[in-house]
């Protein structure tokens, strides 16, 4: 995914790529603070880092909830990031005609687990050129990403990667089987582990979704592990006042920890399997 500003990022490699950031773009001054905080820890740790933000979560327990600022606004906040900051962008999109649009700005697109069967929204995005992430739904085995993957293909992309997080058990929890893994990798494109939607309890906090943080450095270890390309991280300087998901929004203050056992853990797994 190269442009003038930053280098390639490379997934399958040695390195172990980062997407993170707040889970909703709050305002401009606090995207950019958050940005900038976890660009300086990537850099660091030497760990490539697209940055995270949503202009608009569709996807809210209650209708009351704050969804962010809107696709035009949004946009803005997120060319002021990558021009600034220097770092590549990826966001949700939830309709193909906003596909276009947003990869405008955006280096990547990201399709929400909800949507990642919608045949027209994978198309529009793979017609874009730009590379998508596709979150793979709660309600879809790993073996069935297979068919999502096609959709991609014969849509004109070779740009592809997938995202494990969860999948729905029972009426309310997330479990997750680190066998997703592998099993996506099978169809050739790198597979990033969501490590905090992975700890989300769905509509166990009345009108908030609720959530299970810390268990998310036990998560992180096991994908770790079972050999995943990236990490994908929502981050956030005060979580318990985030205005979405805020029972499971890595604290910024932790995240370098975090990541620096990460980075271990896959130097030890990988001396091991080589």
């Amino acid at each position: 995914m190269p442009d003038d500003k930053t280098p390639e990022i490379i997934f399958g490699g040695d390195a172990l790529p980062l997407l993170a950031g707040p889970c909703v773009i709050e305002s401009r001054d606090h995207t950019l603070k958050m940005a900038e905080s976890i660009r300086d820890i990537a850099a660091k740790l030497e760990i490539p880092f697209i940055f995270k933000s949503s202009f608009d979560k569709a996807n809210r327990t209650s209708i009351q909830s704050y969804r962010g600022p809107g696709m035009e606004e949004g946009l803005k906040i997120l060319e002021d990031v990558k021009n600034k900051l220097g770092v590549k962008i990826i966001t949700d999109i939830h309709t193909p005609e906003q596909a276009q649009a947003v990869a405008e700005v955006v280096d990547v697109l990201q399709i929400p687990a909800f949507l990642c069967r919608q045949t027209d929204l994978l198309v529009a995005a793979a017609k874009t050129g730009k590379p998508v992430n596709v979150k793979r739904g709660q309600f879809l085995s790993p073996q069935k990403m297979k068919h999502v993957v096609q959709k991609l293909e014969d849509a004109g992309t070779e740009l592809i990667f997938l995202t494990e997080r969860g999948s729905t058990f029972g009426h309310e929890g997330l479990v997750t089987d680190l066998r997703a893994i592998p099993i996506m990798q099978e169809t050739g494109h790198p597979v990033i582990f969501d490590a905090t939607h992975s700890a989300q309890i769905p509509g166990s906090g009345n009108e908030r979704t609720g959530g299970l943080r810390e268990y998310i450095p036990i998560m992180v270890r096991a994908a770790v592990a079972a050999g995943c390309d990236g990490l994908f991280i929502e981050v956030h300087d005060d979580p318990e006042n985030a205005l979405s998901d805020a029972a499971t929004q890595w604290p910024l203050y932790q995240l370098e920890e975090l990541l620096t056992e990460a980075i271990s853990f896959r130097k030890t797994f990988r001396e091991l399997y080589a």
